[in-house]
């Protein structure tokens, strides 16, 4: 699908970047993988580990300035959206700058593509979109209707768009376990009843190509993933840390949810992730959307204090050890 096409990746020196295009390139070989982010520095770090690879290009920009964005467009086929303001203290506190990001530059990202005649895009949403507490939350749900709403936007170009919505990235920057790993025998915990979903890097690349290959456009892909609680992270990471509980922060949730009822009638099961087929212009009645789909039963809600997968605190344990060298030192 990528072969000997040219990728573009918004907020790409991010950690999910990072991941994305190493495993890109060796299972696509596109013809150009362009970083397209704002941190000078981070970009300069990022290219020392692909010097010498002609295909990795790295482009200064900011996807709140839609010239920029058109500029970085000319000849892209398909363009991953990660660019985001996401860490919910943050939002709460900045929220005027977490709206211009998070829904302005949707906007430029969904022009641009459309007006640059881009194939397709797909957006990284989260969990906190779906029926969300905080801003952070609400503006990436205004970007999720975005980013499906383009694709009656584009009319007839041939541009698609699809998101992909999933949980707490394990190891991410700024994620709770290389966080616990800094604090040593004592580790605040928000509340002992805190359920999370939890991903790899890895599970939510191989989501993204996953929508490339199967959309039409305006479907949110969903992976199904397990859940675990914030006490058991804490034992994963040191097993004999005193906790102290310091309680929610605000905006934060006790759980997530990915999939609310009021999904549910557009929702569609399959062998390991879920599709919320596009509620506009009876796009959810499509065959070539539904494919092979199973429609969920009435009222269903996919959240993490309901799931049926749990990650065990030795599973996890497992993960950080083989992953320990990236995520830093106990």
């Amino acid at each position: 699908m990528f072969e000997n096409k040219t990728i573009l990746v918004t907020g790409g020196t991010g950690s999910f970047g990072s991941r994305f295009v190493p495993l890109t390139l060796a299972k696509y070989n596109p013809k150009k993988l362009i970083i397209f982010s704002r941190d000078e520095m981070k970009q300069w770090e990022m290219a020392k580990r692909f010097v010498g690879d002609s295909r990795v290009r790295f482009f200064i920009g900011d996807v709140r300035d839609r010239d920029r964005l058109y500029r970085a467009l000319d000849g892209v086929d398909y363009v991953v959206h990660a660019a985001a303001t996401k860490i919910v203290p943050t939002a709460e506190y900045n929220p005027f700058e977490c709206v211009k990001t998070n829904i302005n530059g949707a906007m430029n990202v969904i022009d641009a593509c459309i007006d640059k005649g881009v194939k397709g895009c797909v957006a990284l949403s989260t969990d906190k979109a779906s029926n969300p507490a905080n801003l952070y939350g609400a503006t990436k749900l205004a970007s999720d209707k975005l980013f499906i709403s383009g694709n009656a936007y584009a009319g007839e170009h041939s541009t698609r768009f699809s998101v992909v919505r999933y949980g707490n990235v394990m190891g991410s920057r700024g994620s709770v376990i290389p966080f616990f790993r800094t604090l040593g025998d004592r580790f605040p915990i928000t509340d002992p009843r805190m359920t999370r979903f939890m991903i790899t890097l890895e599970e939510g690349i191989d989501l993204v190509w996953k929508a490339f290959e199967d959309m039409e456009g305006g479907e949110i892909y969903i992976r199904k993933i397990p859940s675990i609680n914030i006490v058991d992270i804490a034992k994963a990471v040191n097993p004999t840390a005193e906790l102290d509980v310091v309680g929610i922060r605000p905006g934060e949730k006790l759980h997530e949810q990915m999939i609310g009822a009021e999904d549910a009638p557009y929702t569609r099961e399959y062998d390991n992730f879920f599709k919320i087929l596009p509620a506009i212009n009876s796009w959810s009645d499509s065959p070539a959307r539904i494919k092979d789909g199973k429609s969920v039963p009435e009222g269903f809600v996919y959240s993490s204090e309901t799931n049926t997968d749990w990650m065990s605190v030795e599973k996890l344990r497992a993960w950080i050890d083989q992953n320990a060298a990236r995520l830093g030192s106990f």
